[in-house]
């Protein structure tokens, strides 16, 4: 049976302005099959929003709790959605509380790596690395991961949160002339050279509802 976390206060937790504890907030609405898995959840949330930025081992600070973070983040029993679902009822919360447009801002960000072994983790792209010797043109591909998100905001600029968001990563390369045949975003459809409506449905749904408006900007 899934557990629902439920609001309660937490030593060390930062607080907002109006003393309301973010981390109860945006972690009300997450579910966990075990309850340790909730309660692991919330201390990562203190550790990492306490030093946003840094490193896994040096939020933690000592080599126990490093270790059972990544337990938590290998642990099969915990899923991209077990961890988000929190916070995307937050963020429908806030649109729902809005006054006036709230508008759905998409854009791809692609985090790189420097790997021996690209395989454990992907590639996004292949790029021009210059002429060898022969004068022949090199190429190398880029490990990494690439994400597409969806930010919730009012027609003022006060964001609301993520409305949506997608991972992903290529294997290889089918070549040049493939690339050029489809999407640059594999798995979505593209709108004639404009950016892929990457997550809209995923956006509406979080934001609005079943019913409701969104306007999406790229």
């Amino acid at each position: 049976m899934a557990l629902r976390l439920r609001n309660r206060s937490a030593k060390g937790c930062l607080r907002s302005l109006e003393g309301e504890c973010w981390i109860d907030r945006e972690s009300s609405g997450c579910e966990f099959r075990d309850a340790r898995l909730g309660d692991r959840f919330r201390k990562l949330l203190t550790q990492i929003g306490s030093a946003m930025g840094q490193s896994i081992p040096l939020v933690c600070q000592d080599w126990a709790n490093t270790k059972a973070a990544y337990r938590f983040f290998s642990n099969d029993r915990v899923s991209e959605a077990d961890i988000l679902a929190g916070h995307f009822q937050s963020t429908r919360d806030r649109a729902a509380a809005a006054e006036g447009l709230v508008v759905v801002l998409h854009d791809t960000t692609e985090f790189s790596y420097q790997r021996e072994k690209s395989e454990a983790i992907g590639i996004t792209k292949s790029i021009n690395s210059g002429r060898d010797k022969a004068g022949r043109l090199r190429s190398h591909t880029v490990c990494g991961i690439l994400m597409h998100s969806s930010l919730a905001v009012t027609i003022e600029g006060v964001p609301l949160g993520l409305a949506a968001v997608k991972f992903w990563t290529r294997k290889k390369f089918k070549g040049t002339a493939a690339l050029k045949r489809r999407s640059i975003r594999p798995g979505f459809p593209s709108r004639k050279g404009k950016r892929p409506m990457v997550g809209k449905s995923q956006a509406v749904h979080s934001t609005v509802g079943s019913s409701g408006t969104m306007h999406p900007y790229w």
